[in-house]
């Protein structure tokens, strides 16, 4: 039997026994319009209901009322973008971000200027990190709103969230965090970490594709970007993906509530791979901060290849890698992420993300490096770039 092993969870993961026995009951028993008044109607608002309040208790927010349903991390992301932009063009129009967001918020960004609106992407340093004196430097009178990522998903730096609300909130500006990455990862407390509007999805943490949330405190307006039948208290319309709401809920509820065993586990995975990939490969450097980093995620350039054909080779072993986020995964052009790190375009495109799961064993760390010094000294051996030389 073929060997198989994903290496890939930052960019999706399985659903969880735990959340699949959640949302099964929701698409044959249970599975009226929760936007119903009858009894099955108000059946499914229930479980909706109940998985809006698991989130309000996994983030630590003050109302479940703070919770908005939506189609993923995507979704959220331009809801708090684009929502908080249009509700407040009237006290100005300047956005800072970064230069290493996922494309949800930088395309959103983009698609804001076609409107009329100044955006500032900040640099980051070369561990991946926002400079606060950079931050200082780019607040203006008319801005209005600051969206920084909690953490990285190509490299895995953790920002210093916490530290850049504050700033935000000193100035009377409204702060974003994409924690699509960082739920189970970091301990998310949405009053603790004094953001304003936090974007999650459930693929991410063992939950089903297409559906997330977006918390907004209480006091902040946005402008909805969805129009129709008035769900979500009008600011996103749709019938409710019922099941998928009970499914992020659970997700929710466990990746909170474990995230301290989860990251050991996964912590004593990692280290136990860069370990082992230390003593059996050679000329190679780990991307992003060196300690203030998730647990999950390892971008490694190796010197002297290219990364696609190291990621076919290590397919063809039945091992699962990415490239760098999987939503750029079909495109040619080099990581974003790493070329604002200053990463050399030469040592970039030999770059391979790994991102574990609890699922993986000692057993299977030993297989993957195994397999991966095999494909790397292949690819090196017909390289024209001496690796050493790099």
């Amino acid at each position: 039997m073929e060997r198989k092993i994903y290496l890939d969870n930052a960019s999706t993961t399985y659903v969880s026994s735990e959340v699949l026995n959640e949302m099964m009951p929701c698409f044959n028993a249970i599975y009226g319009n929760a936007g119903s008044l009858h009894s099955f109607g108000r059946s499914a608002m229930a479980i909706v209901d109940k998985a809006r309040d698991r989130i309000k208790e996994g983030i630590n927010a003050k109302k479940s009322t703070e919770i908005y349903f939506t189609s993923g991390g995507t979704e959220a992301d331009n809801m708090a973008i684009l929502g908080v932009a249009h509700a407040y063009a009237n006290k100005g129009k300047h956005i800072i971000t970064s230069q290493i967001e996922h494309h949800a918020v930088l395309n959103a960004c983009k698609q804001l200027e076609k409107e009329g609106f100044e955006v500032t992407y900040l640099p980051v340093d070369k561990t991946g990190l926002v400079s606060l004196p950079d931050l200082l430097h780019a607040i203006r009178k008319d801005t209005i709103l600051i969206s920084i990522m909690a953490v990285n998903n190509e490299v895995g730096t953790i920002q210093n969230v916490k530290t850049l609300a504050k700033i935000a909130h000193d100035y009377d500006i409204i702060f974003h965090t994409d924690a699509v990455q960082a739920i189970g990862q970091i301990n998310i407390d949405v009053q603790d970490m004094e953001v304003d509007l936090l974007s999650i999805s459930a693929h991410k943490i063992h939950g089903p594709k297409g559906v997330g949330a977006l918390y907004v405190k209480s006091g902040i307006n946005f402008e909805p970007i969805t129009f129709g039948g008035n769900q979500e208290r009008g600011k996103r319309s749709g019938t409710e993906n019922v099941a998928g709401i009970a499914g992020l809920g659970k997700a929710v509820e466990l990746a909170t509530k474990n995230h301290i065993e989860t990251n050991r586990k996964l912590r004593n995975i990692r280290d136990y791979f860069l370990e082992k990939l230390s003593e059996n490969v050679e000329y190679f450097q780990i991307n992003g901060h060196p300690h203030q980093k998730s647990n999950a995620i390892v971008n490694i350039s190796f010197y002297g290849i290219e990364g696609e054909s190291l990621l076919m080779l290590l397919d063809l072993a039945g091992i699962c890698v990415s490239t760098g986020s999987a939503c750029t995964s079909k495109s040619l052009l080099p990581s974003h992420v790493l070329e604002a790190m200053k990463v050399p375009a030469d040592i970039a495109q030999g770059s391979i993300r790994f991102s574990f799961g609890t699922n993986i064993s000692k057993a299977d760390v030993d297989y993957v490096v195994s397999e991966l010094t095999k494909a790397v000294a292949k690819l090196r051996a017909i390289s024209p770039i001496q690796a050493g030389r790099i």
